[in-house]
């Protein structure tokens, strides 16, 4: 291997992404300046693309001729909180023991960046003849968010990636299916009065129940009857509620209620289907409430939805990225977790594949771990990258 490219560099660089505290409630900006100055350091020079507030950003960078198609390296700079989590290993300090890295992170998805990083040395020495393009996002973690702007800003350059790889844990399978996803808040308004009068009421929490109840059956009858896609470890669409507020006090019958409940759909089913039917059951629910209080009401709002993933067998995209695994013949990989892969293939029609270090089965749990030898293969797998791209 290329010695531009090593273990140290790649550890170095990981140890330095993880001590930014970069959950999606918290700014990326001190994260991205380091990334910065990093990629400047190697002469490379990178944009960034800002929230509304400027408080988080995207960042993008093209190693390589600026005037063709390349290959466009993809990572999410935001984590799940630690909160609430039993660690016992410092969450934002890298911890290295038997072969395997802890931290916030480290699977999902730093270990990604950080090969990539520790790559741009290797990049720059073998003067590219196709481009690598370097795309860290934020707040993926709440709904796929921020990439949206760096989408919004590539649809407007007189030129495109041509291929995509999300760098999402995998243990380097090349992963061609996701799902996608919808997320909703249901909020309930009734009317309070005392529980001794309980039929002068509008019980809130009763009817956001019934909500509930209505979204289990849905998600029992497609386990039962599908749709099914084979090649998931769960083949077909799921349907979860998740939170659930309302009440203030046993003897007040509740006014308010909301709850947030999601589904995760395979390529067979659109979730605005089970959306207007969730709207109808709510409909017939408030006419009945109305018929107590005319101000009682069921609101339905989408917080989160984004595309699922699905790229030819057969294409392009897939054969090469094999090839950069080196299991050419190896069978390709369904994941139950979203991406924005979903998103760069639809917006911009970019052919894009899930393929990057680490397990998913460590990501979000507390002492989350990348092996090194995980890290190792993504260091092979890159090579290979720069390998290819210089060659063309």
């Amino acid at each position: 291997m290329n010695d531009l490219m090593n273990d140290a560099a790649t550890v170095h660089i990981l140890r330095k992404l993880i001590s930014f505290d970069t959950t999606s409630a918290h700014s990326n900006l001190a994260l991205l300046a380091w990334v910065q100055d990093y990629l400047r350091s190697h002469g490379v020079e990178s944009q960034l693309i800002h929230n509304d507030d400027n408080t988080k950003a995207n960042l993008y960078a093209t190693l390589g001729p600026a005037d063709k198609a390349g290959v466009m390296l993809s990572g999410h700079t935001d984590t799940v909180p630690v909160t609430g989590q039993n660690w016992t290993r410092p969450p934002h300090e890298l911890s290295d023991e038997d072969g395997r890295f802890y931290g916030r992170g480290t699977a999902d998805m730093k270990g990604f960046i950080a090969v990539a990083l520790a790559a741009v040395p290797a990049m720059q020495a073998a003067r590219l003849q196709t481009p690598i393009h370097l795309a860290l996002s934020y707040d993926e973690e709440i709904g796929c968010v921020g990439v949206r702007r760096m989408i919004h800003m590539l649809a407007q350059q007189p030129v495109k990636p041509a291929l995509c790889i999300i760098g999402e844990p995998t243990g380097l399978q090349v992963v061609n299916k996701h799902k996608g996803k919808l997320a909703a808040r249901v909020t309930v308004q009734g009317k309070a009065c005392h529980s001794g009068m309980a039929p002068q009421g509008v019980n809130a929490v009763n009817y956001a129940a019934r909500l509930i109840g209505w979204l289990e059956q849905q998600a029992q009858l497609r386990q039962q009857q599908g749709p099914f896609e084979e090649g998931y470890d769960i083949p077909f669409s799921t349907v979860h509620t998740g939170t659930v507020q309302g009440g203030q006090a046993l003897n007040i019958v509740p006014q308010h209620c909301s709850f947030l409940f999601e589904m995760r759909n395979i390529a067979a089913e659109d979730p605005h289907d089970l959306l207007a039917q969730l709207r109808t059951e709510a409909g017939n629910l408030e006419r009945e409430m109305r018929r107590v209080d005319d101000s009682c009401r069921i609101d339905i709002d989408i917080t989160t939805e984004y595309p699922g993933l699905s790229t030819a067998e057969d294409g392009e995209a897939i054969t090469f990225v094999r090839q950069l695994t080196n299991q050419a013949d190896a069978p390709l990989g369904n994941i139950n977790f979203g991406t924005e892969g979903g998103l760069f293939s639809q917006a911009l029609q970019v052919p894009t594949v899930v393929c990057g270090p680490g397990s998913m089965d460590q990501g979000h749990k507390p002492d989350e771990y990348i092996e090194l030898s995980q890290l190792q293969q993504c260091q092979t797998f890159m090579q290979r990258l720069i390998e290819r791209l210089s060659l063309q």
